[in-house]
């Protein structure tokens, strides 16, 4: 049985994975390591937990406007998620998200979501499908 939601488009793309959901808002700037994608952020939620090739999932972005360059890092070099849906995009990873064409969606009810379960995010039409 799946589940769907509709939300806000940040960034164009389609894409399936694996959900990595925290309730903990993420810098990337000194959160999370740009040359193997493990969050590093001290006592953060998914501290020692590697966000490659995951739907990574958080409420809201924080931190320094650099964080959008690290997301383009983690990108290029294939060590960044394949998507982000949040509650409320800032403007620092949406802006990540745009540079580095990772499908991006926000205004979504996160905490329907859970670490582990399968997504498919169609992010120009603001969907996110639990699957």
């Amino acid at each position: 049985m799946t589940k769907q939601f509709e939300g806000r488009k940040i960034s164009p793309g389609t894409a399936s994975g694996e959900a990595l959901v925290t309730s903990q808002s993420l810098s990337f700037y000194g959160g999370v390591d740009p040359e193997t994608g493990v969050v590093v952020e001290k006592d953060h939620e998914l501290e020692g937990q590697s966000i490659t090739g995951k739907v990574l999932i958080f409420p809201s972005g924080k931190g320094s406007t650099v964080g959008s360059y690290v997301l383009y890092q983690l990108a290029k070099t294939g060590k960044g998620p394949v998507a982000i849906i949040n509650q409320q995009t800032e403007t620092i990873v949406a802006v990540g998200c745009i540079i580095a064409e990772i499908p991006a969606v926000d205004r979504i009810p996160i905490n329907e979501i859970t670490t582990g379960q399968q997504l498919r995010i169609d992010a120009a039409k603001g969907l996110v499908e639990i699957i």
